[in-house]
């Protein structure tokens, strides 16, 4: 039998390693291509962790690809910080951190992906700083959480959407032939300490199927014969709770942003769409759209800034142009002012895809046909994700890109995709021992034993203590002693290196994680020396092995 695709691709995740870091081979970490570095001539970049979580469903990589799907959080540079593969159980989107009750948490949708209908079907669950499962949350009223949305709101409470299928008579919307199936869009708000359900809302209650933008006939959203292939006129692909109580929500599938009432679940207001309570302005036109958020609140009710991503395009990954539905000529990030007052729709700010082979957006377009996110960053600056296309890019307060890069390399280039991307700051606390390793011929001539250690998810490190046990071997007898050295941490792996004559055998060795004042944070285990059986490859950011001296 055949697998899919998607199981090749766990499969291989499941067994994957490499050589990327000399302590942790089990790790297979993404590695960016970054085509615009942070701090080079375009501008410095916000603080700040990169938090993904990248997936590939189609396509069988040769042999020698290796990739962990899972969430990650990344420094500026590409190195690791914290690979969260085997932290969550199967496949996890839309990695965040937040605070709740008081406490910094990350957060994370983890369970099965419907790529081909654009769904997640599991729940969603909080680590504390320790990476240590504090809270699992799944839909009220026996719903399953779907993957689109998880926002967590005073700390106290948390929106999710829901993909609940059912059976409705189609015909007035074009059905025939048993068409009898259609998505109930809902979301819900949760008291997260309880799970109890706080407010709940259904699409087919108050919008008609009359104003998607993907009609049943033509099967774009599905065919409506099934429940797993319900008609999705709606889509649910983002919410958030306004100052005054109310909600924002997001629906693809209407090219809609809408206003519900958080009282009693009425529609407050539509921008976009097929009956929009605004006149947009020149540029403010989007469709398929993702990740609509407030940017600014007026408390007077007249001006309100929304941010949102807009694809501007309908279609899957490997559908051809013939089944695409298109908008404008490529995606972008977009802030909208909405006048309550005139009832007008004015964009205030677009951020355009990136040129990075020198070529204008118009050029060479990127076009996300699913998924995608817009962060506002502190100090006027924004993170936008291209979703299907695997790539992040930031840009700066005057709209200048700051950073660029590709999700992955090679093969994996054209192939990773990631539902959302977010720039946080984030102190973690590893569960885990560091973990130690050491290579090399001690009884060679050149006498060199290279030395690894790694401490997945810490932040707070800044320095290594190496110890390792000598035996020195004379005529009275072999002695045993142990010697020691401290270095600069260097990213998620910092590396260095002993010099002994022929004569002094390097046995064993550990490290110890010291904070800014040289307290011990965490010590490894007791690792014997390995033989080296390839030259060692140090990675870019390690020390430099070549010109060292002798310790004494």
């Amino acid at each position: 039998m055949k697998r899919s695709a998607f199981a090749f691709s766990t499969l291989l995740a499941a067994v994957s390693a490499d050589a990327t870091y000399r302590s942790r081979p089990d790790l297979s970490p993404l590695k960016l291509n970054i085509t615009i570095p942070c701090g080079s001539s375009h501008g410095p970049c916000n603080e700040g962790y990169i938090f993904v979580s990248p997936f590939t469903t189609y396509g069988e990589p040769d042999d020698c690809v290796s990739h962990q799907a899972g969430p990650y959080i990344l420094a500026n540079t590409g190195d690791l910080v914290w690979s969260g593969f085997g932290y969550f159980a199967g496949w996890t989107c839309n990695l965040q951190a937040a605070r709740f009750q008081g406490r910094d948490v990350l957060f994370s949708f983890e369970g099965v992906h419907n790529g081909n209908h654009g769904h997640g079907h599991g729940h969603h669950t909080l680590l504390s700083q320790h990476y240590d499962v504090i809270k699992t949350l799944r839909g009220g009223g026996n719903r399953i959480s779907d993957k689109h949305e998880f926002i967590v709101v005073d700390e106290k409470s948390a929106l999710i959407q829901i993909y609940h299928p059912t059976q409705r008579d189609l015909s007035p919307y074009g059905g025939k032939d048993g068409q009898t199936w259609i998505v109930d869009a809902k979301f819900q708000e949760l008291d997260i300490a309880t799970g109890k359900v706080l407010f709940e809302w259904s699409s087919l209650d108050h919008v008609s199927p009359d104003e998607s933008a993907l009609p049943l006939p033509r099967g774009l959203a599905g065919v409506g014969r099934g429940s797993s292939t319900a008609w999705d006129y709606f889509h649910i692909n983002s919410l958030a709770k306004g100052a005054d109580g109310h909600y924002l929500l997001s629906a693809r599938h209407a090219s809609t942003v809408y206003k519900i009432n958080g009282t009693d679940g009425s529609i407050v207001w539509r921008l976009g769409g097929s009956n929009s309570t605004f006149a947009f302005g020149e540029g403010v036109q989007f469709g398929f759209q993702h990740h609509a958020r407030f940017s600014a609140e007026d408390p007077d009710g007249q001006l309100d800034t929304i941010s949102l991503f807009d694809n501007s395009v309908y279609g899957s990954e490997s559908a051809g142009e013939g089944n695409q539905v298109r908008i404008n000529p490529y995606s972008s990030g977009k802030y909208i002012q909405i006048d309550h007052v005139a009832k007008t729709a004015t964009l205030v700010r677009k951020l355009e895809p990136v040129s990075v082979l020198g070529q204008a957006p118009g050029d060479a377009p990127i076009v996300t046909k699913s998924q995608g996110s817009l962060q506002s960053l502190p100090g006027g600056g924004d993170f936008v994700n291209w979703g299907s296309e695997g790539q992040i890019t930031e840009y700066g307060a005057d709209g200048k890109a700051v950073f660029h890069a590709f999700l992955g390399r090679g093969w994996l280039r054209e192939r990773l995709q990631n539902y959302r991307a977010f720039r946080y700051n984030w102190t973690g606390i590893s569960p885990e021992e560091p973990a130690v390793f050491a290579e090399g011929s001690s009884l060679s001539s050149d006498g060199i034993v290279h030395l690894f250690v790694s401490w997945n998810g810490d932040t707070v490190t800044k320095s290594w203590r190496f110890s390792w046990a000598e035996e020195t071997v004379s005529e009275w007898g072999p002695t045993t002693v142990w010697k020691e050295k401290v270095v600069p941490r260097r990213g998620f792996e910092t590396s260095t290196r002993v010099v002994r004559p022929a004569h002094v055998q390097v046995l064993s060795v550990r490290a110890e994680a010291l904070d800014t004042d040289g307290h011990v944070l965490g010590v490894s285990a007791v690792a014997s020396v390995q033989q080296a059986i390839a030259k060692t490859v140090v990675t870019a950011g390690h020390e430099d092995l070549r010109d060292q001296t002798p310790m004494s």
